[in-house]
């Protein structure tokens, strides 16, 4: 007879799904692998089943595994609505909430931001994962993270989203770049150049390239880096030119170099900052008062 399974061996199992990874999951569940690994042992002896393939390589599922997970994942984030829904009959902004920020956005507004919202709001007991998008959303369809502080657009299936304000991007060059003393400058003036990019799965990479409607075939990428820090560094020594968002420029990220930045001369070169959470979430009061919070404290 099978026993009805515990939400810690669901969490256990679910993680495991998504990163395939026995240590991975083990991390991001905040337990040794030993004790994950146990788990969903007792899970799949508890069921009578087996749930998960292992051998020396890889973690699979089962085909059972991959159906198990799938209503696992929906009763979690039932639980955490349930949750949710307790913390949202509080008053405004008061528990606990997760908040996912990519990283191209964290490290230039929350500073400020934190220490504004912990005046506003003392009893909201905020955490924070930065992270890559596609992470992050994996995090809030999972119910690990309860909002999402990210670049639009983005896909974010079965969510709400709120778009906050539009963050223009900027040329950032060396101080002498022929760029710069243009009479006007367009995205077109890109085409030829080496241009410096974060590295694929920071979504940045792609909103700059859809912003300033530039194909791969139209410049060349000498190095992608894994930080902004790193490339206005690459910048600064003449390696290529960059588009900053301009929260990073006004958040200082220049300082100690030389590198020079310049607005273009058409509109709408930027992305969209908004915030996005699940659908079935309760507590849409409070996820859209802090965007306004946001808003309001942005600049």
């Amino acid at each position: 007879m099978s026993h009805a399974p515990t939400l810690k061996q669901l969490k256990y199992l679910c993680t495991l799904g998504r990163t395939r990874h026995f240590g991975k999951a083990a991390e991001q569940c905040h337990v040794s692998q030993s004790t994950l690994s146990t788990g969903i042992q007792e899970l799949e002896q508890n069921m009578g089943v087996v749930l998960v393939e292992r051998d020396h390589r890889r973690v699979m599922l089962s085909p059972l595994g991959e159906a198990f997970v799938a209503r696992s994942r929906t009763i979690l984030n039932h639980v955490e609505d349930l949750i949710s829904l307790c913390d949202a009959s509080r008053e405004p902004l008061s528990g606990k909430l997760r908040l996912g920020v990519i990283p191209t956005i964290a490290p230039f507004i929350l500073p400020e931001l934190l220490n504004a919202l912990r005046v506003a709001y003392p009893k909201c007991q905020l955490y924070i994962r930065e992270d890559l998008s596609a992470n992050l959303v994996d995090a809030l369809t999972f119910g690990e993270l309860d909002i999402l502080l990210l670049a639009l657009p983005y896909a974010v299936d079965n969510a709400e989203l709120m778009p906050l304000f539009d963050d223009r991007l900027l040329l950032c060059c060396p101080p002498d770049h022929p760029l710069l003393q243009r009479p006007a400058l367009h995205t077109r003036d890109l085409q030829g150049q080496d241009l410096l990019l974060l590295e694929d799965g920071h979504c940045l990479r792609d909103h700059a390239l859809d912003a300033c409607k530039l194909k791969s075939n139209q410049f060349s990428v000498p190095f992608s880096a894994t930080s902004l820090n790193t490339i206005v560094q690459m910048v600064a020594n003449n390696i290529g030119i960059t588009l900053l968002p301009e929260m990073a420029v006004n958040a200082r990220i220049l300082s100690g170099t030389d590198a020079a930045t310049r607005a273009f001369d058409e509109a709408r070169i930027s992305r969209s900052i908004g915030l996005a959470w699940r659908k079935t979430s309760p507590r849409e009061r409070d996820y859209r008062l802090l965007g306004n919070f946001i808003r309001q404290h942005h600049g």
